[in-house]
């Protein structure tokens, strides 16, 4: 096995990465103080990844929308106790999800760690599926998509996300559609877990009061050795141009919702600095202590639902406006207005030098947090980063990266999405 140190001096913090000998990567971050320990169990695979093919296909293979969710619900069952009862006996805290990028399993436990690394990395390796327990759970899911289906919530993100992309996946809700799911059988989860579930495209990451030696020990004992097929995922041509500038549902609300969204196209490689960058511009114009929000929160345009932020994941990247208002276009047209100023008078630096110190302060309070740890060495690994990057890159932003940044949006190519009341 190969074992590396991770260290950082800016905040005086290591972990340690491991590429086991089964094709895992494992990462562990000990934490001194601290009596509770987080494991997450990750595979690089969520709902956008369903077009792939590996070396033992002939050509790309694509799926229902939906599987990779599906097949989350499915692994916690298996022929003995299901993976949730193993966990109750021993006090841990389990749960599992399914996003745009990545499917995770997960526990948290104050005791009996070692047993629940054990149950963990075992049932994630041991798929069930059966015509009857697939089918059985078809009903389930069903019932999740319809209760997604009535939440206006979920209704004005992905109306906007259809509204903004021809083609790209994530536009597609994370569990599919009704349609979608009816296509799935046995064979697809098959099909899909041994492509995505080879350990050489998973991550494991645990965070607190640990042993790194007995971890270790039970990762030798558990993990059963994958050979690198050559997984290739399918990236879809996605036009410039916006799909449709504007969207409007009715739904059972008392104000209306309203998200609005830029399109914007970044480099994977330069994914974690634009996040960054776009954070803190987003923050800087639109945050709680700035004039846009002040003024319109006074006049009463907007209330404290309002916020703003980045969107971002593998192959699809957005700046976010998002909120409650009796006049959403009127609170779209200003958005854009203080944007175009802001374009012409650049940030100031005071404003940056404030927001840049608090988003470093929020990353540094991950360290006191187990999940928060785990979770961001996750997201690290897939990304192909290591956990201190975003502290750094941070620490080196510049006021001329954040107005770079800014007059690369494109305020034009954006949209809004509503979910109004039924009687308006």
């Amino acid at each position: 096995m190969g074992r590396e140190i991770i260290k950082s001096s800016r905040v005086n913090e290591e972990y340690i990465r491991i590429k086991h000998k089964s094709g895992l990567s494992v990462c562990l971050y000990p934490m001194k103080g601290f009596n509770s320990s987080y494991a997450l169990f990750g595979a690089k695979y969520g709902s956008v990844d369903t077009t792939f093919k590996t070396g033992d296909d002939s050509d790309y293979v694509t799926v229902p929308a939906g599987i990779a969710h599906y097949l989350e619900h499915k692994l916690f069952e298996n022929e003995g106790a299901p993976a949730f009862d193993l966990f109750s006996k021993t006090g841990a805290n389990a749960n599992a999800f399914t996003s745009f990028d990545k499917t995770a399993y997960l526990f948290s436990c104050s005791q009996k760690f070692d047993e629940n690394l054990e149950i963990l990395l075992k049932f994630v390796q041991d798929p069930y599926f059966t015509d009857e327990n697939v089918e059985k759970e078809r009903g389930i899911i069903e019932q999740e998509i319809k209760m997604y289906n009535d939440s206006p919530d979920w209704q004005v993100l992905f109306n906007g996300l259809s509204a903004l992309y021809h083609n790209n996946p994530v536009k597609i809700d994370i569990a599919g559609t009704i349609q979608s799911i009816a296509q799935i059988n046995k064979e697809l989860l098959y099909k899909c877990y041994n492509t995505f579930y080879n350990l050489n495209n998973m991550t494991l990451c645990i965070a607190g009061n640990i042993d790194v030696d007995k971890t270790l020990e039970i990762c030798d004992k558990t993990l059963k050795f994958s050979e690198d097929k050559g997984l290739l995922s399918s990236h879809v041509h996605e036009p410039y141009e916006i799909r449709e500038k504007e969207i409007s549902v009715k739904m059972s609300c008392s104000i209306p919702l309203f998200t609005i969204m830029f399109k914007l196209f970044v480099k994977e490689s330069e994914s974690l600095e634009n996040n960054i960058f776009y954070s803190i511009l987003f923050e800087i114009i639109f945050g709680v202590s700035g004039d846009f929000y002040n003024t319109h929160y006074k006049s009463g345009l907007i209330n404290d639902a309002f916020s703003a932020g980045v969107f971002n994941g593998r192959g699809f990247f957005a700046g976010v406006v998002q909120g409650e208002s009796s006049t959403p276009e009127a609170v779209y047209e200003k958005v854009k207005e203080t944007l175009c100023r802001a374009k012409e008078k650049g940030i100031s630096e005071q404003s940056f030098l404030n927001i840049k110190k608090k988003v470093y302060g929020k990353q540094l309070m991950m360290f006191g947090s187990v999940e928060a740890v785990a979770t961001a060495m996750l997201e690290a690994q897939f990304s192909e980063r290591i956990l201190y990057d975003t502290i750094e890159i941070t620490a080196r932003t510049t006021l001329n990266d954040i107005n770079n940044a800014l007059s690369k949006l494109d305020i034009e190519n954006s949209v809004i999405s509503m979910v109004k009341p039924v009687d308006s």
